[in-house]
């Protein structure tokens, strides 16, 4: 394939990557710089030569080692090696995809890994072992063992996840949202620093007010949308919902970074959806 067919290629699997990087490393936001980091490095990769016979089985390979790094760098997690010969390669559990991203982050690492490529992605055991470099029998077995907890933590309630911030983070954020319910734009853009960044996630990012001015000039244009005042993973967010769905989730979400009184960066969810799928979000007042 040529370059445009192969960047169209990862632009179709992103979303599979973001489910698996997500439960991975536990984090819808912290998955997709994982993304990033993995797509960059195919493209490197690309330009050096390599060539692939199964793409989509190499892009995994390298997410997974990306999120594994991602992971060790942030002494978030212990390896557990599993070794045991279990034969359970039932077909995939259906209601495994809707499990909190947090959630399998309290499996061990292959058994998460196993978990997602059979029952989120799809896969089958042989390439489980190929993407994870490990043994057919430890691959098997992590399988097992994952689907047995992630069904046994199904059975109980989980744990209520109050996000913990600064309440100047929480004043600052409201604000920004309040001020996008009314439509006053101009206040927000009094708010912008010099030197603001935006990052519309997988489509462009901008820096310094005059080129990310356009930015609310477009959403002053739009009326799908309504803007709510939450958290995401404890952090918080501006949650949007689709006006046009029955859905009551919110369709994706905007992270705020301040520099004392100014807005130092956006971080725009609105062209990767997916990464809202099992976040855990919540309304605030």
């Amino acid at each position: 394939m040529n370059d445009e067919q192969f960047e169209d290629r990862l632009r179709e699997l992103r979303p599979r990557l973001h489910r698996y990087c997500a439960r991975m490393i536990g984090s819808a936001v912290d998955g997709e710089d994982a993304v990033q980091d993995a797509l960059l490095k195919a493209l490197r990769a690309r330009a050096e030569g390599v060539v692939v016979d199964d793409l989509e089985a190499w892009l995994l390979r390298i997410a997974h080692n990306t999120s594994l790094d991602l992971l060790r760098r942030n002494a978030r997690h212990k390896v557990v090696p599993i070794t045991e010969d279990v034969e359970d390669t039932t077909a995939p559990d259906p209601h495994i995809v809707e499990v909190s991203f947090h959630v399998f982050l309290r499996l061990p690492e292959l058994q998460r890994c196993a978990v997602i490529l059979k029952d989120v992605l799809g896969h089958s055991v042989e390439e489980i072992a190929s993407i994870a470099t490990c043994t057919l029998p430890a691959a098997k077995s992590a399988l097992q063992r994952g689907r047995a907890a992630l069904r046994q933590w199904a059975q109980t309630p989980d744990e209520t996840r109050v996000p913990l911030m600064a309440d100047a983070d929480r004043q600052k954020v409201g604000t920004y949202v309040r001020l996008f319910q009314a439509g006053d734009f101009d206040a927000i853009r009094a708010m912008l620093a010099d030197d603001v960044k935006l990052d519309l996630v997988n489509r462009l990012k901008l820096e310094g007010r005059e080129d990310v001015d356009r930015y609310f000039t477009r959403y002053a244009e739009e009326t799908r949308w309504r803007f709510a005042f939450g958290a995401v993973e404890g952090r918080a967010a501006m949650l949007v919902f689709d006006q046009t769905s029955a859905s009551q989730k919110p369709a994706y979400f905007v992270l705020i970074e301040w520099r004392e009184a100014r807005i130092a960066s956006i971080r725009d969810f609105l062209f990767t959806p997916y990464a809202i799928e099992a976040a855990d979000w919540v309304l605030l007042a």
